[in-house]
């Protein structure tokens, strides 16, 4: 099996990033998403060498060994998709294929709608491209019935780096091994006198793609740098809504690939539901949507074999 080794590399943008690497040959650019790092692709790493790539996972800004500034207004969408194309001249690689997970996706959709000129080909995991839309999205957030939806509740500085950080075990206990639980809208609401944790429920044991050394290990991970810094690409919503304006309406081009689990809570999410059916109008050359049965958000930790054998099936799709 090949070995992952690990770099640090700087971004052209000036960001000196931690990857975690495997193989030659074609590079393909995996980003993680919140609260993760490189190690949520440890198992495409060592799967995609194996198959003839150049496999490659960045802790983005704010994460890991790659840290990043503090300021809320240095994580919108711009510096996270520089960041990840930035690595392209350290990595000795003209184009891409960058595959995202979570936040990780609307990075990797980004990239390819900013720069199809040097993306291969995109692939999102758990969340689809959404269109900008016409309206501030923390305005729709907030017009919202009930309890306030979590990423209204992320959006002010404190509470929930203080909730997240109070017991990190538990925290990725809960995050990772928990069942959700939806409002009856479909939505992952914040009880007003509780917190994102509140969510989801405490697993009496962990599902068997997780394991204590997994939960150890992101432990570790945000032992010293906390959740401030990866709540701050929250904050930046509206901000990254204002940014994209000169790309609305606008198509992404270079060939797509989407992969979700039917139980996963963001595509429970109804308006991502209903951008699912318009996707070939925003992303025309879509090859396929992969549901995985009994499979919850955490897509390529749960579902390794199945996630590999989509991701490889699609690169070898390609055309160059």
């Amino acid at each position: 099996m090949p070995e992952i080794s690990h770099r640090i590399v700087r971004s052209t943008g000036g960001l000196d990033m931690r990857i975690a690497e495997a193989g030659t040959g074609p590079l393909v650019l995996l980003l993680h998403g919140f609260p993760e790092s490189w190690y949520s692709w440890r198992h495409q790493l060592t799967a995609l060498a194996e198959a003839g790539y150049h496999a490659v996972a960045p802790d983005q800004r704010g994460y890991g060994a790659t840290g990043g500034p503090d300021a809320v207004e240095q994580y919108s969408i711009l510096h996270l998709a520089g960041d990840a194309l930035g690595l392209l001249p350290a990595l000795g690689a003209d184009r891409v294929v960058v595959v995202g997970h979570d936040w990780g996706a609307p990075v990797a959709w980004h990239t390819a709608l900013l720069r199809p000129d040097l993306v291969r080909g995109v692939v999102g995991l758990s969340v689809p491209p959404l269109p900008r839309g016409d309206h501030r999205p923390l305005a729709t957030l907030r017009q919202l019935p009930g309890d306030p939806h979590y990423m209204v509740y992320f959006q002010q500085s404190g509470p929930a780096e203080s909730e997240l950080g109070r017991d990190l075990p538990t925290t990725f206990r809960r995050l990772f091994g928990g069942r959700a639980r939806l409002h009856d809208s479909g939505l992952p609401l914040v009880p007003r006198d509780g917190g994102f944790l509140d969510v989801f429920d405490d697993p009496t044991e962990l599902p068997d793609w997780l394991t204590e050394a997994d939960i150890a290990f992101y432990t570790a991970e945000f032992a010293t740098h906390g959740f401030a810094r990866p709540l701050n690409w929250y904050r930046n919503l509206d901000r990254n809504w204002e940014l994209t304006a000169a790309w609305h309406t606008a198509r992404m081009e270079p060939p797509a690939l989407l992969i979700a689990g039917e139980h996963d809570l963001v595509v429970a999410n109804p308006r991502t539901r209903a951008a699912l059916a318009e996707l070939h109008h925003h992303v025309p050359r879509l090859q396929e949507t992969v549901w995985l049965p009994g499979t919850g958000h955490w897509t390529q930790q749960e579902r390794p074999k199945e996630v590999n054998e989509a991701l490889i099936h699609f690169l070898q799709g390609l055309d160059d």
